[in-house]
């Protein structure tokens, strides 16, 4: 399918940012305790990601990588009982927990590895990853290549690697030595996919025969399906065609307002705009949910009811244009400065050739449009999820100013800002995932028979979901200083305990020796020039 690929993802190509590189294997674990033949997590406040309120102290038994027991043990500040507890045998291992907080682990349903054109090794993502409590990835594309990513998994699964389980689609039509041309053609690729262990498929569009062959054939495979309706195809295909055809979920938002359209079938395109300038194209595309059928107009109903009714999935993905309506904000967080490497940073600068970095001559204009934009956004989005619609946490981190793991927290701080109630934030981080991915009897939440896939800290993220953040969250204390509070502490995966601040130490020490070997030092764009990967002066201009 090479010549529909080139046509389809054009930018992408050229821009590197789907190239297929041999990208730095993840090394041989060296952290992490257990699996344990009996484990006992005392004491904690229990956050199940059902939806039910939290519940504590609890005492919860693991048995190698299965909870066993979860007990109440007692009442809120009140002496437990230790005769009211699960008795700890000889070669047990008890972690005392007791007061801190319990959630199942975190799924980023958006996950890309990272890659050549981010230089960013998969220990590094990977751990960054985990010090945020996401135990589970869906990588939507697999564009390092899918026997790499199936590489990992299997690692991932022996628990051989630090890293996340993984589950691995593969961008439509790779490796294929045809140009896919016919529905059969489609189909006979959607197989060998199947055949190569492939869990799914991440589409960008294609014509209306091809994804429908694809689409069918796939979901008659019992495999999972993603995706980013890009320009390049919507006007033919947006996510009605695709909900119907069977895809699982959509990524973004590209293809809904376009289904939502009233007046018009078409995109309000300049007579100048080229989708390879990506300027024209962000720009364009924050004016784009003004376009489209007003909140609780018949239209807007129509789609919402259609799309709930075909039990279709929304992965909004927030985070990833968050830096359209406040681009200060996204460059100057605080966590640049200890965990974004180098290259990353340059690769988020300015550029017309970096995917992500078009900020040729963002401004005001630019930001205000876009914030109205994630209104109607955000309305759509929390309708859909309080009529039952199912709505997941993904990051797509590497891109536009956003940090693996620190994107994903924001993530879910732009779900509590589109209306969310904390337990629903945390039921789509964590079960609803588990659902698309045909995990729930596995992952998801916290229940007997399930995997021990936690996150364990010292403060309550429903009071306030920036303590999940690594850099943690501000507090004044009664004597008037200033402190940092929370970061996960603990994040256990398939019953290995990891502690989650010390992955952090190591992700500084990847990004300190990167900066000491560069003699770099993070200026913001304009500011001082810098040199690009390719030896070229970066930044020197805004």
């Amino acid at each position: 399918m090479k010549k529909h690929l080139l046509i389809l993802l054009s930018f992408f190509y050229i821009s590197g940012v789907f190239a297929q590189t041999k990208l730095e294997k993840a090394p041989k674990r060296t952290e992490g305790e257990g699996q344990f033949n009996r484990l006992i997590i005392r004491g904690v406040n229990l956050i199940n990601g059902t939806g039910s309120p939290m519940q504590g102290p609890c005492d919860i038994v693991v048995e190698k990588n299965v909870i066993t027991q979860i007990k109440v043990v007692g009442f809120p500040g009140v002496e437990i009982d230790p005769n009211n507890r699960p008795k700890a045998n000889p070669g047990d291992k008890v972690m005392d927990c007791t007061g801190m907080y319990l959630l199942p682990g975190f799924i980023d349903m958006h996950g890309h590895i990272g890659g050549d054109s981010q230089g960013t090794p998969a220990e590094y993502v990977f751990k960054l990853w985990l010090a945020h409590g996401i135990t589970t990835i869906r990588e939507p594309g697999s564009f390092n290549g899918i026997d790499w990513t199936l590489e990992h998994k299997r690692k991932s699964l022996e628990n051989s690697i630090v890293a996340p389980r993984i589950f691995a689609y593969t961008g439509f039509g790779s490796g294929s030595k045809e140009t896919i041309t016919t529905a059969e053609q489609a189909r006979a690729w959607v197989r060998a996919n199947k055949e190569k262990g492939s869990d799914g498929i991440k589409f960008f569009g294609a014509k209306p025969e091809i994804m429908q062959a694809a689409l069918e054939e796939n979901k008659k495979l019992g495999l999972g399906s993603a995706c980013h309706h890009a320009q390049l195809d919507v006007a033919r295909w947006n996510v009605l065609n695709s909900a119907r055809a069977g895809l699982t979920s959509m990524e973004h938002w590209y293809g809904l307002p376009e289904a939502l359209f009233e007046g018009q079938t078409i995109q309000d395109y300049p007579a100048d705009y080229n989708y390879s300038n990506e300027q024209n194209r962000f720009e364009e595309a924050g004016k784009l949910w003004k376009q489209a059928a007003k909140p609780g107009s018949k239209r807007w109903e129509e789609v919402m009811s259609e799309l709930l009714k075909l039990d279709f999935t929304l992965d909004p993905t927030f985070n990833i244009y968050e830096a359209n309506r406040d681009l200060m904000m996204a460059r100057r967080a605080e966590w640049h400065d200890d965990y974004t490497l180098p290259s990353v940073w340059r690769f988020y600068a300015p550029s017309r050739v970096s995917h992500g970095s078009y900020w040729q001559d963002w401004g005001t204009e630019q930001e205000v449009a876009w914030k109205a934009n994630y209104r109607l956004w955000m309305d759509f989005v929390n309708e859909y999820k309080n009529r039952g619609g199912r709505v997941t946490t993904g990051s797509d981190s590497g891109f536009i100013y956003q940090l693996y793991g620190f994107a994903y927290i924001r993530e879910l701080e732009l779900l509590r800002e589109a209306g969310f109630h904390p337990l629903e934030v945390i039921r789509a981080a964590t079960m609803k995932g588990a659902e698309v991915l045909g995990m729930t009897d596995k992952i998801g939440s916290i229940e007997v028979g399930k995997l021990a896939d936690m996150v364990i800290l010292e403060e309550n993220p429903l009071k306030n979901l920036k303590v999940l953040y690594g850099t943690g969250a501000i507090k004044l204390t009664e004597k008037n200083e200033t402190i940092r509070v929370g970061g996960v502490k603990y994040t256990i995966k398939d019953g290995v305990i990891f502690d989650a601040k010390k992955l952090l130490e190591d992700v500084r020490k990847i990004v300190a020796d990167a900066k000491k070997q560069e003699n770099f030092e993070i200026f913001q764009p304009g500011m001082k020039p810098q040199k690009s990967n390719s030896g070229k002066v970066q930044g020197a201009k805004d």
